[in-house]
């Protein structure tokens, strides 16, 4: 019995926890889940946004993993906000200009409430908490209920006060952020006799370089008068005092400081603050809030954002008839966080003047180039455009395409120029409305070519011993530019995946020369697998021999031990972005010598073959080095399609979503990473995984009897339809196929799968079938060129056995999360580099 039949027979009574419908036609909100990943570390934004909204509002908490502002987790809130990430790690982002509400102050005096956010904190109802698209509510341990919805640039706060008993109610707004990274010459102002709060500030990002300055505009709706306002400053209030420009000051925590407004007494008062945003001035933060919010109309705003949602979820449905209700709320939640980052500022860009649209919170690439951002090809490719779009233009204006971005900030490059296979995978699926792709490539090119002189903060660095060395050694010498002289391998292999993509891109482009020059230079990867490299567990020899392994300048070896920066890795070696880091990033040399997407055939040879190579790919999983928790993960789960085993992949798939994904608030392994987690369980449980920068989708048995998808650039619609489909998911092996009515054999398809609105039926069983097994079935790899892998590259194909796969003594990656050397990635302090 898999890990999955055992999970649904052993959670709510079947009857309650499943559908028997047979219609695609229902309400897909009602399998959204906000809150999942709000608990644990999954640091997701659990707040009120539109699809890609800049306006995200949420109580924020004082929790240890506070960095999408809210936490379920028994921690306290500190305010309610209205910029947000979602599922970054390292130190929280945003969560600028905090409302924060009392019943009423001791003594009736504005000098009786508590105005830094240290002392005001206080608990919450936990089962008052609500969440769904566009809505966030709860109840505050002083009885205040509070509501909240947004449009795209505003939210509305809605305050309503106990009833118990006559309050004057006050509401102040503090000029920090969740970080406490406000910088010199806040400022804020009260309009006395309105309450209309104006200001800005500046802040430092959480992962880059740099500054920004939001700006915000508070107006007051309220059932009472407003009864007098003023500033505060630390402790201390003045209604007197109107206006407030402040310091950081000299003890290294901002001075807290800020405006209130108070209401006169009643015994029943709503109050609903709108809050208008922008970066370009308060006065654009104004127009913003009243062009989209002009009646302060809560239901009509909050309904805009439902249906707004709904428009962008209504491209895909899967068939409910048997399938427990957990795993639709798991799939469709997923879906809904690919869509919280990036964020669309399109209009509020105070850094260049353009035309295009400019997306912000890419943040980062590095993780969502895995699943994310290609899931949007398929599922919302009108906003990918947009973001490729402004991808080309950031790098016509500053020069570079950006690894990372966020808060108009350049983010910290974490490997590879990973932009280019976001700009590629676009490029080789046909998404084309309105980009300039004589830009895009030059800009892809350009990564290759010239050597920033900050490579932390975009391109790439040692080019020039990537020219002539054909690797990045360890302890490279590199006068051009400047970053962390770290990750020697891993950047190794993301540069040469990189090129591969710019070579798909030239190819495609009629640039015959260039695309023979990046293929040529995407088989560098080669220069650091050292074929006589061992690798120890606790003493004893896994059995495995050929790693990769730092080279040094003179070309000569250095060491890192293979299960260096793994989930099992307990010597608290640096493996972020610190300066005596590990030459892996956030991995292990186990994961990473999986990591040569373009050429698997030639990977696959050099490991031994596909018995041998088989036996290695479970390992890393089987023992737990790997961690479905982290990005570098994801691909792994599927490259057993390379070896002609993709009943194997099934397995893994079927094994690590339930185990490790699940639709409760710590249903999340690690942080979602701006959605890059939802993507993952989204294409795995549509049984369609991406191998990102081609057109290429790795094919497995769905975790539905029949998935639709309609494509929005041609109205056609894709079905997976799984004959034989087992509920219980002990059928997740594929023994036939058709295409079209055609039988069908590779054990992957293309994007036109979507575009052109093919159907593939897979027949399932229990057992591993000879299906997707043969040389010509394999998935394209660079050395083959055609897919399937010449005999000179293959050896022969594993004889299966008639039993159900089985894993070994894990099975999957243990949960760590708080004890990894590396822990999460984007972890800058100051000018040192450090994990959460």
């Amino acid at each position: 019995m898999t890990l999955l039949s055992l999970f649904l027979l052993s959670s709510i009574p079947l009857a309650l926890a499943v559908t028997n419908s047979t219609s695609l036609d229902y309400d897909v909100l009602q399998y959204v889940d906000p809150l999942i990943g709000s608990a644990n570390g999954g640091n997701v934004f659990a707040g009120a946004s539109l699809p890609y909204g800049m306006a995200k509002a949420v109580a924020d908490t004082n929790s240890q993993s506070n960095q999408g502002g809210f936490t379920l987790d028994g921690s306290n809130i500190t305010g309610f906000s209205s910029l947000h990430d979602s599922g970054t790690g390292g130190n929280p982002s945003l969560g600028n200009f905090p409302l924060f509400p009392y019943v009423k102050c001791k003594d009736d005096d504005v000098n009786g409430c508590a105005y830094p956010k240290k002392e005001r904190r206080i608990g919450y109802h936990a089962d008052s908490v609500k969440a769904s698209p566009g809505y966030f509510g709860l109840t505050m341990n002083s009885g205040i209920k509070v509501d909240m919805t947004v449009s795209h640039h505003t939210s509305l706060f809605r305050f309503q006060f106990p009833t118990d008993g006559a309050s004057s109610p006050l509401i102040l707004l503090d000029l920090t952020d969740l970080s406490d990274s406000r910088q010199d010459n806040g400022t804020i102002s009260v309009d006395a006799s309105t309450g209309r709060m104006t200001g800005h500030a500046r802040f430092l990002p959480s992962f880059g370089s740099g500054s920004y300055v939001p700006y915000f505009c508070v107006d007051f709706q309220s059932s009472s008068a407003v009864r007098d306002n003023g500033i505060f400053v630390n402790s201390r209030a003045s209604t007197d005092v109107k206006e407030l420009k402040m310091s950081r000051s000299i003890n290294g925590y901002p001075l807290p400081g800020g405006a209130f407004v108070r209401f006169e007494a009643a015994s029943d008062i709503t109050v609903q603050a709108r809050v208008g945003l922008s970066f370009i001035s308060s006065e654009r933060a104004c127009s913003n809030a009243e062009s989209e919010i002009p009646d302060f109309d809560f239901e009509a705003t909050r309904s805009k954002a439902t249906e707004a949602w709904q428009d962008k979820l209504a491209p895909i449905r899967v068939s409910r008839e048997g399938v427990n209700a957990s795993l639709l709320t798991n799939f469709y939640s997923g879906i809904y966080r690919t869509m919280i980052n990036p964020q669309d500022y399109t209009g509020e860009n105070p850094l260049w003047e353009s035309n295009e649209p400019y997306f912000d919170s890419f943040y980062c690439l590095w993780d969502s180039f895995r699943s994310q951002l290609p899931f949007l090809t398929i599922f919302d490719p009108a906003s990918l455009t947009r973001m490729v779009r402004s991808l080309i233009d950031t790098q016509k204006h500053l020069g570079w395409l950006p690894d990372c971005r966020m808060s108009l900030c350049k983010g910290y490059t974490q490997g590879g120029s990973n932009a280019d296979v976001v700009l590629a995978d676009a490029y080789m699926k046909g998404i084309s409305d309105g980009i300039d792709w004589e830009a895009g490539y030059a800009a892809v090119q350009k990564d290759a070519e010239e050597e920033p002189y900050y490579w932390s903060n975009e391109g790439r660095g040692g080019l020039n011993s990537w020219k002539s060395l054909n690797y990045i050694p360890v302890e490279d010498f590199d006068y051009v530019g400047f970053g962390t002289m770290t990750r020697s391998i891993s950047r190794t292999l993301e540069y040469s995946y990189n090129d591969f993509t710019i070579s798909q891109m030239a190819r495609g482009m009629n640039r015959p020369d260039d695309a023979e020059k990046y293929e040529r230079t995407s088989g560098y990867w080669r220069n650091l697998f050292r074929e006589d490299q061992t690798s120890l567990i606790n003493g004893t020899d896994t059995g495995f021999k050929g790693f990769f392994q730092p080279r040094y300048l003179n070309g000569t070896w250095g060491f890192q031990d293979p299960l260096t920066c793994s989930n099992i890795d307990n010597s608290g070696r640096s493996c972020s972005l610190q300066n005596n880091a590990a030459e892996t990033y956030e991995s292990s040399i186990w994961e990473y010598q999986f990591f040569v997407p373009h050429d698997m055939a030639a990977l696959v040879t050099l490991l031994g073959g596909p018995d041998r190579y088989v036996q290695r790919l479970d390992y890393l999983h089987d023992k737990g080095i790997t961690y479905i928790g982290n990005e570098p993960s994801f691909l792994t789960v599927f490259q057993y399609h390379y070896a002609g085993r993709p009943a194997k992949s099934a397995s893994r798939a079927h094994f690590y979503i339930p185990k490790y994904f699940n639709p409760t608030p710590a249903g999340l392994p690690g942080n979602d990473d701006s959605g890059a987690m939802g993507s993952f369980v989204a294409m795995s449980m549509m049984g369609l995984f991406p191998n990102p920068g081609q057109s290429v989708y790795l094919i497995t048995a769905p975790f539905f009897e029949v998935v639709r998808i309609k494509s929005p650039l041609t109205g056609r619609t894709a079905t997976v339809r799984a004959v034989k489909f087992d509920p219980t998911y002990q059928n997740i092996y594929i023994q036939s196929a058709t295409l079209n009515g055609k039988p069908y054999t590779k054990n992957w398809v293309d994007h036109d799968f979507f575009t052109e609105g093919k159907e593939l039926v897979l027949v399932l069983g229990r057992n591993e079938s000879r299906w997707g097994t043969a040389e010509e079935d394999l998935p394209p790899s660079l050395s083959t060129r055609g897919g399937a892998s010449s005999s000179g590259l293959r050896q022969r194909m594993v004889d299966f056995d008639s039993t159900p796969l089985q894993f070994g003594e894990y099975g999957h990656a243990r949960r760590r999360r708080h004890s990894f050397p590396f822990a999460y990635r984007h972890h800058a302090v100051g000018k040192e580099f450090t994990h959460a």
